[in-house]
């Protein structure tokens, strides 16, 4: 997928479950996900742009002894079979520089985990293989400051940036959403994305999970809509009570097809 057809789309979508927890899930779910996005475009009489995000390492996982997900040499196996089976773009996160390289081999778009939003070795690594770099801004930043961030992916000459908001921490775990920080990446003149699972997330305190409310996934979309998000990132699993990350913020497919219309609509 061309950063053209981000760039220019009045609405894109980047979805998928948080981990790859085998290959059939991951290609059933991508299928899945691209019927429901292909039926709603046809309805609104214009295409909307997909891609489907799966992590093959979630390194920042709470506790040690969580799942973490395939690895990277089998998760980027079964994301290559997405590709071929499903056709779909693709993207997934990178923890380390040097898993940059093989990820651009077989993604569209590089995603930077929000923790890392400020490592630069990361993010120029990111940029260096020409593909999109989607940076998830840090719980700890504000739009304002991720302009920073963009400018060492485009120190690359790599202008392919895409910048997502998935709030901040509040008190103790909690986050909430300012959207005042979508327009303030806007004006770094890049699309703006915004991260409607995560941002409903109740960081664990304490605890060796990460919690979370998914009753608000849909009233921070359409807010963010009114912001001027021009991407939107769901985390979708075929049943979020079984999942093995981040079950209390996934979404199912039903729920996405619901948010996915009333944003459309």
């Amino acid at each position: 997928m061309g950063y053209s057809a981000l760039a220019d789309a009045p609405l894109f979508v980047i979805a998928g479950p948080c981990v790859m927890e085998s290959a059939a899930m991951v290609e059933d779910t991508a299928a899945e996900l691209a019927a429901i996005v292909d039926a709603v475009g046809r309805e609104a009489g214009r295409p909307i742009p997909f891609i489907f995000k799966a992590s093959f390492d979630k390194a920042n996982r709470t506790a040690v002894d969580s799942f973490r997900g395939p690895g990277l040499k089998k998760g980027l196996a079964w994301l290559a079979a997405v590709r071929e089976k499903v056709g779909v773009a693709l993207t997934t996160d990178i923890h380390e520089a040097a898993q940059a390289a093989p990820v651009a081999e077989v993604v569209d778009v590089i995603q930077i985990p929000a923790f890392l939003s400020r490592q630069t070795d990361l993010l120029t690594a990111a940029g260096k293989t020409g593909r999109i770099v989607n940076i998830k801004k840090a719980q700890f930043l504000t739009g304002f400051d991720m302009r920073h961030a963009a400018e060492k992916v485009f120190s690359t000459g790599n202008r392919k940036v895409l910048l997502t908001e998935r709030g901040n921490y509040h008190g103790y775990s909690d986050l909430v959403v300012d959207f005042r920080n979508i327009v303030w990446m806007r004006e770094v003149g890049v699309p703006v994305v915004m991260d409607c699972t995560h941002a409903v997330q109740q960081p664990a305190a304490g605890r060796k999970t990460t919690g979370g409310d998914r009753r608000f996934v849909r009233p921070i979309a359409l807010a963010a809509r009114a912001f001027g998000a021009q991407g939107f990132f769901f985390e979708v699993h075929p049943d979020p009570a079984r999942a093995r990350s981040d079950r209390d913020t996934q979404i199912t497919p039903a729920q996405f097809e619901k948010i996915l219309r009333a944003l459309v609509g």
